[in-house]
């Protein structure tokens, strides 16, 4: 399959809150009061989560059904960990990232949990979100 690209449109339409424009999609992105915000919609290190989320369980699903597997009902929780410092502009020895990203899988499948430890492998293999998390992936940004 030839390589897909993949676009998004944003614009900053108040003290800290963006619309996003992804397809035919509006998402409304802000920070929480106590980073400044006025709390309209998450946040951008929130949406990489749940982006994580979202990856797992989509390509969870698809290699499920590669390996004959049913699925009766599937659910991933996310934490990450960052210090707030460096976005405010405070002295920190920390990096503006995630320090840690965890995630916990629920899943109420027909396969014994040796079959579900290969699935989840397989899964965190394919996961493009993942893949660009623990990944270098060259970031480019360019004023217009």
């Amino acid at each position: 399959m030839a390589e897909v690209k993949f676009r998004v449109s944003a614009n900053l339409i108040g003290k800290f809150t963006v619309e996003g424009k992804i397809r035919k999609h509006t998402l409304t992105l802000d920070e929480p009061a106590d980073l400044g915000g006025d709390d309209k919609g998450p946040n951008p290190v929130e949406l990489i989560l749940l982006a994580q989320a979202g990856c797992i369980l989509m390509v969870g699903r698809v290699v499920a059904m590669e390996m004959g597997i049913t699925i009766n009902s599937f659910k991933v929780d996310v934490v990450g960990v960052l210090n707030p410092e460096k976005f405010m502009g405070k002295p920190t020895e920390d990096r503006a990232g995630f320090k840690e990203i965890t995630l916990k899988v629920y899943i109420d499948a027909d396969a014994d949990r040796d079959t579900l430890k290969k699935w989840l492998e397989i899964v965190e293999e394919r996961c493009p979100v993942k893949d660009n998390l623990v990944n270098h992936t060259p970031v480019k940004v360019e004023l217009a």
